[in-house]
């Protein structure tokens, strides 16, 4: 009988003692391999070019670069690698979030060992696995309706207001969204005329509020803070 190829695992945490648990975890199954570990996103990238895992298991809450953003940079670099999100947190933005950079799938912290294993597998033959709870949030979010659409925001107004949710000027976010400083500021007067409110400050803490945007993992700048720099923003 030909011998089964195992499963290569590369796992991407910045807490040691966690990647050494989860390596310990899933060593005593015998058709995965854990090829090497990871403490960052781009500790996590050089990992999948040196040994070319079959299956990342994700932490989402990592500095400078979150895993929502180093799961999107690994399937688009290397297509054929899957990755698991395996965190802590359940919040509905950060699951649909992960899910559309591409992780195959998600789960949390406490899920015991063997459901690991059994993900791990699934993952590696191409479908998907999430974690009871994660699928509850899933379902919410769909028989829910949009709290966004009362307010009757655009996507690409959405995506101003998540920006401006994150403390970003005017030409901060025209050169993200690779448009004029002037069509963002018109985005911006359509957002706070739509949410009836007069100035960013309070734009972003209705959003906030509301859950109009999803929050990001990365650290950002306090919107709230201070509104001295509402005028300052519309420049």
């Amino acid at each position: 009988m030909k011998e089964q190829i195992p499963i290569r695992v590369l796992i991407v945490d910045d807490h040691p003692v966690v990647r050494l648990g989860m390596e310990v975890a899933l060593s005593a199954f015998p058709d995965i391999h854990v090829v090497g570990q990871a403490h960052n996103s781009d500790h996590a990238l050089a990992q999948c070019a040196k040994l070319q895992p079959d299956i990342v298991l994700m932490d989402l809450v990592m500095p400078q670069v979150n895993g929502v953003e180093a799961t999107r940079s690994i399937r688009t670099q290397f297509p054929k690698i899957q990755v698991i999100i395996f965190t802590s947190f359940q919040e509905q933005d950060m699951v649909q979030e992960a899910l559309r950079a591409g992780a195959i799938g998600y789960l949390l912290k406490d899920t015991p060992s063997q459901e690991l294993v059994t993900a791990v597998r699934t993952a590696a033959t191409g479908k998907t696995t999430l974690s009871p709870n994660v699928l509850d949030v899933l379902i919410h979010s769909i028989t829910q309706p949009s709290t966004a659409k009362s307010y009757d925001l655009t996507e690409r107004e959405l995506e101003v207001l998540l920006h401006m949710v994150e403390g970003l000027t005017n030409p901060e976010i025209a050169n993200i969204l690779v448009v004029s400083v002037n069509t963002v500021r018109h985005h911006v007067r359509n957002i706070l005329m739509k949410l009836e409110v007069g100035n960013r400050t309070a734009a972003a803490r209705l959003a906030i509020d509301e859950q109009l945007v999803p929050v990001r993992l990365a650290h950002r700048p306090d919107p709230l803070g201070s509104s001295s720099h509402d005028l300052k923003r519309d420049r």
